[in-house]
């Protein structure tokens, strides 16, 4: 019994690993793919991962100790599936701490974008600019519009949703 208490995970992480298994089935939607233009590769998937994660993390902000905490388990848990996800493609032990740090540097990259764009809201111009430069890839493939769109009721729904329901590891996702 103690031994349990002990090697139970804290609660907040328990609800970060749920929260960010949600994320991930959320951004594998197979409309994010057909409908909306999003390449299904890898940088197409890394960049859905990412945005949905950005969208739990930035629901979290300013809601106090326990959201923080939660915030930073779903980023451990985000790094713990990208780290994952090289190993088990095959990439060696040596080359997975450089491709990781690259990758950590575009997580960051994509978190202040989507923070500048979303200071601009409710002008919708720089989040769908942001999200046809890193979701869409620049490749005049896609509909940045709808992707937009999509990207903006995810957000609302996120913020409507009870805190305490979300602490708790469970997130509603809007349909794509």
């Amino acid at each position: 019994m103690i031994l349990d208490r002990l090697l139970k995970p804290r609660p907040a992480k328990a609800a970060g690993g749920k929260l960010y298994a949600g994320a991930v089935a959320q951004a594998r939607s197979a409309p994010l793919y057909a409908k909306m233009g999003v390449r299904d590769s890898l940088e197409g998937r890394f960049e859905l991962f990412t945005l949905h994660v950005v969208l739990l993390l930035e629901r979290f902000k300013g809601q106090g100790d326990l959201a923080a905490e939660t915030s930073q388990a779903v980023f451990d848990a985000y790094v713990r599936g990208l780290d994952d996800a090289f190993r088990e493609i095959g990439v060696s032990d040596t080359a997975v701490g450089k491709k990781m740090k690259k990758l950590a540097g575009a997580f960051y990259g994509r978190l202040k974008a989507f923070d500048d764009a979303v200071a601009s809201l409710p002008d919708r111009s720089a989040l769908s600019e942001m999200i046809g430069r890193t979701v869409l890839e620049e490749r005049g493939e896609g509909d940045a519009e709808a992707l937009t769109a999509y990207v903006f009721g995810a957000r609302e729904s996120l913020a409507s949703q009870s805190l305490d329901v979300l602490l708790q590891g469970e997130a509603q996702w809007p349909n794509p």
